[in-house]
């Protein structure tokens, strides 16, 4: 069992060893296995990198995120150029239904609506705009269209898609559907295997949401 002070130091590394973060400009506190990181990077990219290099780590039973972007000078744009940006970058990834994604920008933070077939279309969408320079943050705010779900279905496929990508921890991870709405409840042990058992979830046809009640133990 790892002590908060380990766990630091273990994050620390793990900032620097990832070349996506300006690791000197952040700071880093632990209390009872959560992670708190705070501080200020020029990128919204960078900050995003910096939450999964702090999941990565063994013992991070959660992580609280404060760091803010502030964009150099170099990197500032004006909420147009963004707006066009996105629109333009949509166009060239074959993942992002562009025609059915609306995009609004104020003050650098970018805000997508709209209404799409499959949860990867959704998060492709965010992962291009967090990459794009001048953005501040990204609220996604798409919609998954309903479909009729046969619960049974829907379990066993989830089920199934765990015991291949997470099979030490399908035995301990319950699958309750309502609607089209998937609760993930049980123990992991690291956010690795949590994100396999969501990204399992989220591949059954008919999911619209995921309920995430699983404990990093």
């Amino acid at each position: 069992m790892k002590t908060d002070s380990q766990i630091q130091a273990d994050v620390m590394q793990e900032l620097i060893w990832d070349p996506r973060v300006s690791h000197e400009h952040i700071g880093v506190a632990v209390t009872d296995g959560i992670v708190a990181l705070s501080g200020t990077i020029p990128s919204y990219i960078e900050k995003s990198a910096a939450e999964r290099a702090a999941q990565r780590v063994a013992g991070v039973k959660a992580v609280v995120e404060k760091i803010e972007v502030k964009l150099p000078s170099l990197y500032e744009k004006d909420d147009l150029d963004i707006a066009e940006a996105v629109l333009n970058s949509f166009l060239w990834n074959v993942e992002i239904p562009d025609k059915l994604i609306k995009v609004s920008v104020e003050n650098g933070w970018v805000k997508l609506t709209g209404e799409v077939e499959w949860n990867y279309q959704r998060n492709a969408a965010e992962k291009l705009v967090r990459s794009l320079t001048g953005v501040k943050g990204v609220s996604n705010n798409i919609i998954l269209k309903t479909r009729e779900v046969q619960a049974g279905v829907v379990k066993q496929k989830i089920e199934d898609a765990l015991k291949r990508e997470a099979l030490r921890e399908a035995k301990q991870i319950n699958v309750a559907i309502n609607g089209g709405t998937v609760t993930l409840s049980g123990k992991v042990h690291s956010f690795s295997e949590m994100n396999d058992a969501k990204l399992a979830a989220w591949s059954a046809p008919g999911v619209t949401k995921i309920e995430n009640k699983l404990l990093v133990a």
